[in-house]
């Protein structure tokens, strides 16, 4: 074998003709930055990979207490239980922020690779959302134990569930490429992402249904394209008992593309000066 088929030659020029071929040639690199990320997040703890459930088990909790028992809620969601309601919700939810939250953090928790090794910055990035992808599938494990315990079955509408899921995961990466290129310049986003994502849930549908918003509003609040997404997601998951507004799922979609593209353009433009910034 040449040794030169296995080096990475570095000219004027290269990265972006190659660039795509060398993201497919670094792939082993992606998934070992996922699964090291996997062994860390649960590295020292006494539950592990449980608190996967135990978070949005215990946030299920709280919205339904607070949001359905004490405000009333649950009356609006018809012959749906409402904890089925608040945690279809918070899939999407909790997939979207610990997406973004990772995304956004990735480079500057990597910066000593990034300064001392070329690959495409790009694997940085990805690799967090496949940790969330498999943070995202354990989740889902709570739910189907939560529709056996209702005795709610899924029906023909979970046919669509998959491009809900990459819907959420092309909105949750392209406003992530944004933040982890923004963040390596502008540290103040390490602390703007939290707060907006503590007011996120609660402007989002996640411990209420979308229907409760009056109809002249429907279309303004639809522009939180956490709307669609979550409304998706509620009517592949429960089905006939609950309701979706195609327009917020086209905005949602159209959403998810535009930032898809503008989030990859901008992070390749921004990429040849993280390592001197950083």
């Amino acid at each position: 074998m040449n040794v030169s088929d296995n080096l990475t030659v570095l000219e004027n020029g290269r990265s972006a003709r190659n660039y795509w071929a060398d993201f497919f040639k670094h792939r082993e690199l992606l998934y070992f930055l996922a699964w090291r990320d996997i062994l860390v997040r649960y590295k020292q703890t006494l539950v592990g990979a449980g608190w996967v459930l135990i978070r949005p088990f215990l946030t299920m909790l709280v919205f339904t207490v607070v949001f359905g028992k004490i405000a009333g809620l649950s009356a609006s969601t018809g012959p749906v239980p409402y904890s089925l309601v608040v945690f279809a919700g918070m899939l999407p939810w909790f997939f979207f922020s610990n997406s973004l939250t990772d995304c956004s953090n990735s480079l500057v928790t990597n910066a000593q690779l990034l300064s001392k090794v070329y690959f495409p910055r790009l694997i940085v990035p990805f690799s967090t959302m496949l940790v969330s992808l498999v943070d995202f599938m354990i989740s889902g494990i709570l739910l189907v134990g939560l529709m056996l315990w209702y005795g709610h079955l899924p029906d023909w509408h979970m046919l669509f569930l998959p491009f809900f899921v990459v819907l959420a995961a092309m909105f949750s990466m392209g406003l992530g490429l944004w933040a982890a290129a923004l963040n390596v310049r502008y540290r103040d986003f390490r602390h703007l992402i939290p707060f907006f994502l503590q007011l996120g849930i609660y402007v989002s549908p996640v411990g209420y249904a979308s229907n409760l918003i009056p109809e002249k509003w429907r279309v303004f609040y639809s522009f939180n394209p956490l709307v669609g997404i979550i409304e998706g997601f509620r009517w592949c998951i429960l089905g006939e008992g609950t309701h979706i507004y195609w327009p917020s799922v086209a905005i949602s979609a159209a959403a998810g593309l535009v930032l898809t593209i503008s989030g990859i353009r901008y992070f390749r433009k921004a990429e040849a000066s993280f390592a001197d910034v950083i």
